[in-house]
């Protein structure tokens, strides 16, 4: 029998969240499953779902537990018939109270924090889920920091179409990106918000820029920070040695172009663009937070630092791009470890979580819980 699954991301923007959804999507669209994708309506998702023929249901989430979206949400679940309801992001959660209680409900967290919000009230709404997701031993720890019972939560990490990574040019990617074939270049593909930690990229590379090594830095991604960082960028003297690409739809040629790639994060649940520059097999500096620890063994498939430490982050920086040995070292190692975190290993470890949750439905309610 197919599964009928109604995923829910009403997000506005496009990050890697958004990216692991379009991807489940797609795989169990292709593999039997009748997929729903409730988004917000006109956004970047829901235009990428319509490219891969994907259907969706508008849901336009103007705050966390909006009644209009949480029946607009219930009203599509029941007309889809659905089997599974799955929350992809804090403010899809918000409005699990409204799906119906006959369904099955997962959610999936991201984040290596503590879900925000009054204890008890966290405890309950995760109370509602028939299975919780996370993706990473850190994001597992942060739940059972707010009570969240470690046991009933899954990791399935993240994952990437790790072959579309294979082989890129850089010749080829550098000329189409006007980088001089020379250039030492250090890339970083992320949102512009403050925990994605450009602020101590731009302090990394303004060291650099003293000791007369700054390398040319292709920043993509879009968000609330990017006038502020471009100013930093100002204020550093480096304004001429970054270049902000704004959001790309294809991150490979970015990646393709890079000698390093940058991943600076103050907190990271695992790290997708880490997976993805890993699978393309350039060499990773990343922090030492969050999921990044699970995904880089520091020395074997990249480079690992202090957050938020500007000098730390520099001297890696320096090391990998002074030492083309140990760059091809890491970028080898590297595209070894990401084929761990395919796409189709997401998927499949996440449809065995809805079998698993309604095989115990079928089975009864949830002990704890009334129908």
């Amino acid at each position: 029998m197919s599964v009928r699954d109604l995923h829910v991301d009403p997000e506005r923007g496009f990050s890697g969240g958004e990216t692991q959804v379009l991807a489940l999507a797609t795989h169990l669209r292709d593999h039997g499953h009748d997929v729903l994708v409730a988004a917000h309506p006109g956004g970047p998702l829901a235009a990428r779902l319509a490219e891969r023929g994907i259907a969706t249901t508008p849901l336009e989430c103007r705050f966390g537990h909006d009644p209009r979206a949480g029946w607009a949400l219930r009203m599509a679940a029941r007309r889809f018939r659905a089997d599974v309801v799955h929350h992809h992001t804090a403010r899809a959660l918000s409005l699990a109270p409204y799906v119906p209680r006959d369904l099955v409900q997962v959610v999936t967290r991201r984040m290596d924090y503590a879900p925000r919000g009054a204890g008890p009230y966290v405890r309950w709404l995760y109370g509602r889920m028939d299975a919780v997701i996370a993706i990473s031993r850190a994001a597992r720890d942060a739940l059972a920091e707010r009570g969240i019972d470690a046991d009933r939560v899954t990791i399935v990490p993240s994952g990437v179409a790790v072959e579309t990574f294979a082989g890129l040019e850089r010749a080829a990617a550098r000329a189409a990106l006007g980088v001089d074939q020379d250039a030492p270049v250090v890339a970083i593909v992320a949102s512009l918000h403050e925990r994605k930690g450009h602020a101590v990229l731009l302090d990394a590379l303004a060291r650099l820029a003293r000791s007369g090594g700054a390398p040319l830095c292709l920043a993509a991604g879009t968000g609330p920070e990017g006038d502020a960082l471009q100013d930093r960028a100002q204020r550093r003297g480096i304004a001429g040695r970054v270049r902000w690409l704004g959001q790309v739809a294809d991150v490979r040629p970015v990646l393709a172009a890079a000698d390093v790639v940058a991943m600076p994060s103050l907190a990271e649940g695992l790290g997708v663009a880490a997976i993805e520059a890993m699978a393309a097999g350039r060499p990773v500096v990343a922090s030492a937070v969050g999921g990044l620890p699970e995904l880089i063994a520091d020395g074997e498939h990249g480079l690992l630092v202090p957050p938020a430490d500007a000098a730390a982050l520099a001297a890696a920086l320096a090391r990998c791009l002074g030492d083309p040995a140990l760059r091809a070292r890491l970028g080898a190692s590297g595209r070894l470890r990401a084929e761990a975190f395919s796409t189709l290993a997401m998927a499949r470890g996440t449809a065995s979580v809805y079998e698993r949750a309604l095989a115990a439905r079928r089975r009864g309610p949830r002990p704890g819980t009334t129908e």
